[in-house]
C-alpha cells in the first residue's frame, strides 16, 4: 500500500511516501525549486517520491494532507472577529490567499498531482507532528511532545504512544504559544520569522539572561505543566502584519533591530533571556508528559523541537531513558507524520518491534550515481578524477581535511530536514583555529557569530563531549569535555567582553576550536557505521591519520540557499565559493584545476538567494 503525505502553503512544503508502513522517500520542495523554505505546493517533491517507486499518481492508495484547512480557517476568522476592527489590512491580505488556494486544498491536490479517484485524507496538524515523532522512533512506548507556532488551533500537545497506537492527551491552543513567543523575539532581534530562530539560538550564548524575569513578569506565565499564558497586549500576530506591538518596544526600551545591522549586547541578552524561558517551559512540558503518560522514553517534534539547546538540557536531565527527535521536526516533517498516521492509526497496521530507528539516518532524498555525475561533469569544463577505490578516495579526502582544506562532500541520498548529516555537507578540520572564520566568511557568506557542528564517531563521543545519548540527527547540544578545553589567557578574557562578535569567535577555547561555541557547547552529530556508511568510514580514516575522531560539518550551501540537491547545484556552489575540494560520489575535483570564476560571477551567485 502506497500512502503519499503532503505539507504545503505555509513554509517548508514537502512530500513523503510510505509503502506498507516503511518510509521510502521524503523531500522538501525547496531543494528542487532553489527557493529556501518554499511554501508552494510540492509538485517536484511529489514527482520525486512517485518516481522513487515508479508509480503514477492514480496508483497511490491514499493522499494525506498534514492539517485540516477548514479548522485553521475557523481559527483565522474567529481571531479576526475577536480583534475587529483592528487588523483589517492583515485580514484582507490573508483572505486573498485563503480564497485563492488554501480553502480549496482538495482541489489543489487533485489538480497538482493528477488524482481523481484516490481517497484524500486530512490529519490534524499536531497529530501529524506527533506521528512523525513516534512512529519512526525506535521505541515501542514513549511520551510524545509537540511544540510549534500554531497548527489549526493547537500550539503544543502532549501524547503517548504504545505499539501502533498513539493518542494526544492534552493540547495547548492559540494565541498562547511558546513557538510564537520565540518567533516574536526572532523578529524583534532583526531576523526572519520561520527562518532565523536558529540564529537567535546561536546568538544566545553571547548574552546573559538579564531580561528573563521581565519576560516572565510581563509577557508570559509558564505553568507547572509547561503550558503558557501570554499577555497579548505585547504581541501583534493575532491581527497585524508584525509579531510585536509598540508596548513590546517600550518594555525593552527601543524599536526592533533593523535586519542586517550590527548586533548589540541588547540583542544578545534578549536571545539569552528568551532561550532560558523556552528551556524552562520545554523541560516542564516534558516532565508533565512523563508524569501523565508513565513513559520513560520521549519523542519530540514541531518547530520548537529544533531548539537543540533545550533538547540537550532535557536529555542530560536524566528524567528520560531515551530521547528521539524527528529530524524534519518542522512543517516538512508533517508530510511524513500524516502518511504514517493513516497507515498505523486509521488503517490499524502494527509496527515492527525489531525495526529500530525507522528514519534511516534521514537519507530519504534523491541520489545520483557515478554515470549521471560524469555525464553532467563532461558537459562542463570540469576537471576531475574518478577513484574506483573507496580506500584511496577516503585517504585523499582525509589528508585534504588535515591539510586545512574545505571539502564539499556529496554522497548517497539527500537528507530530509534542515540539517546536513553527511550526504550534502561541507566539512573541515575542527582543530584548525581559523576554520570557523574561513567557512563563515569565504564559503557560507553568513554572520560570523554562527557556530559550526561537530560530527564525531559514536564510539568516541564521550571523549570529547558531555553526552551519553546518541545524536545521529544533530539535534542535541552538549558541553565540550573539560579535558578538551583550553584555559583562557587574560587577553582572551578581555576579548570575551568585546562587543565585536568577530573577535570573540576567534578565541581558542578547546582542542577542537572550530566547533566549540563561546559557552563551550557544540551541536553534536554522532556517526555510526550502520546508518552513515561511507561518512563514518571517512571520519574513521581522518582519525587514523590525525588521532582526532571529530570533523566540522555544515550544510552544503551558502547563506539563503537551500541545501544542494543535484551534482549541478554542488558544482555551482563549489566553483563560486572558496571551497578547495569537491567530492561527488567517486569523483574528486580540486579547485586549482577548475576554470577561473571572476568576482562578478561569484557576487551574482550570492545575489540569487535572498538573505535568510
Amino acid at each position: 500500500m502506497h500512502i503519499l503525505g503532503i505539507s504545503a502553503f505555509y513554509h517548508d512544503s514537502a512530500a513523503a511516501l510510505v509503502v506498507d508502513g516503511k518510509i521510502v522517500a521524503a523531500a522538501q520542495e525547496e531543494r528542487f525549486t532553489r527557493k529556501k523554505h518554499d511554501a508552494a505546493f510540492p509538485v517536484n517533491a511529489v514527482d520525486y517520491c512517485l518516481g522513487r517507486v515508479n508509480k503514477k499518481a492514480e496508483e497511490i492508495d491514499y493522499v494525506v494532507f498534514y492539517d485540516k484547512p477548514l479548522l485553521k480557517f475557523d481559527r483565522l476568522i474567529e481571531t479576526y472577529v475577536t480583534y475587529a476592527p483592528r487588523g483589517y489590512d492583515s485580514f484582507v491580505k490573508a483572505m486573498q490567499v485563503w480564497l485563492k488556494e488554501k480553502v480549496s486544498i482538495r482541489r489543489q491536490i487533485k489538480k497538482n498531482i493528477g488524482v481523481t479517484k484516490r481517497p484524500i485524507v486530512f490529519v490534524e496538524h499536531h497529530q501529524s507532528h506527533a506521528a512523525s515523532a513516534f512512529y519512526p522512533s525506535p521505541f515501542q512506548e514513549a511520551a510524545i511532545v509537540t511544540v510549534d507556532g500554531v497548527g489549526e488551533w493547537a500550539t503544543a500537545s502532549i501524547g503517548t504512544g504504545t505499539g501502533a497506537d498513539m493518542k494526544l492527551l492534552k493540547i495547548m491552543n492559540f494565541p498562547h504559544s511558546l513557538g510564537l513567543l520565540y518567533s516574536a523575539f526572532t523578529y524583534y532581534c532583526g531576523f526572519k520569522v520561520n527562518s532565523g530562530e536558529y540564529k537567535l539560538m546561536g546568538l544566545a550564548p553571547y548574552g546573559r539572561p538579564v531580561y528573563a524575569d521581565k519576560i516572565r513578569d510581563e509577557l508570559i506565565d509558564v505553568k507547572q505543566d509547561g503550558s503558557v499564558w501570554m499577555n497579548m497586549d505585547y504581541f501583534n500576530y493575532c491581527c497585524g502584519l508584525t509579531m510585536t506591538s509598540s508596548k513590546f518596544d517600550n518594555l525593552f526600551e527601543g524599536p526592533r533591530r533593523s535586519p542586517e545591522t550590527e548586533l548589540t549586547q541588547r540583542e544578545m541578552d534578549l536571545a539569552a533571556s528568551v532561550q532560558a524561558v523556552t528551556e524552562d517551559a520545554m523541560m516542564k512540558m516534558c516532565l508533565h508528559a512523563k508524569a501523565i503518560s508513565g513513559k520513560r522514553n520521549l519523542c519530540l517534534a514541531g518547530g520548537v523541537a529544533l531548539n537543540c539547546v533545550a533538547n540537550g538540557e532535557i536529555a542530560r536531565s536524566g528524567e528520560f531513558d531515551n530521547i528521539w527527535i524527528q529530524p524534519a521536526a518542522g512543517d516538512a516533517g508533517g508530510s511524513l507524520g500524516a502518511a504514517l498516521f493513516v497507515w498505523h492509526q486509521l488503517l490499524k497496521n502494527n509496527r515492527d518491534e525489531t525495526a529500530g530507528d525507522r528514519q534511516f539516518a534521514s537519507y530519504l532524498g534523491p541520489k545520483y550515481d557515478n554515470a549521471e555525475i560524469q555525464e553532467f561533469l563532461d558537459t562542463t569544463e570540469a576537471v576531475y578524477d574518478r577513484l574506483d577505490s573507496e580506500d584511496e578516495l577516503l585517504t585523499k579526502v582525509a589528508e585534504a581535511i588535515a591539510d586545512g582544506k574545505v571539502i564539499g562532500w556529496f554522497h548517497g541520498r539527500m537528507e530530509f530536514g534542515p540539517r546536513a548529516l553527511g550526504a550534502r555537507s561541507i566539512i573541515g578540520d575542527p582543530r584548525n583555529t581559523v576554520m570557523q572564520s574561513t567557512m563563515n566568511r569565504k564559503i557560507k557568506f553568513r554572520e560570523s557569530f554562527r557556530p559550526f557542528a561537530p560530527c564525531v564517531l559514536i564510539e568516541d563521543v564521550s571523549e570529547y563531549f558531555e553526552l551519553d545519548h546518541e545524536s545521529p540527527y544533530m539535534l542535541l547540544v552538549a558541553p565540550v569535555k573539560d579535558s578538551q578545553r583550553t584555559e583562557l589567557s587574560d587577553e582572551d578574557q578581555q576579548v570575551m567582553e568585546d562587543p565585536d562578535l568577530r573577535r570573540r569567535v576567534n578565541v581558542v577555547r578547546s582542542t577542537v576550536p572550530a566547533i566549540t561555541h563561546v559557552d563551550y557547547s557544540a551541536r553534536v552529530q554522532t556517526v555510526d557505521p550502520e546508518r552513515h556508511g561511507r561518512f563514518y568510514r571517512l571520519i574513521k580514516r581522518f582519525k587514523e591519520l590525525t588521532g582526532c575522531p571529530v570533523i566540522i560539518n555544515t550544510s552544503f550551501n551558502i547563506r539563503g540557499e537551500p541545501i544542494v540537491n543535484t551534482p549541478e547545484n554542488a558544482y555551482n556552489c563549489f566553483l563560486k565559493t572558496e571551497m578547495d575540494v569537491l567530492v561527488l560520489e567517486d569523483q574528486i575535483l580540486l579547485k586549482e584545476k577548475q576554470p577561473e570564476i571572476d568576482e562578478e560571477t561569484r557576487e551574482n551567485y550570492r545575489k540569487e538567494f535572498p538573505l535568510d
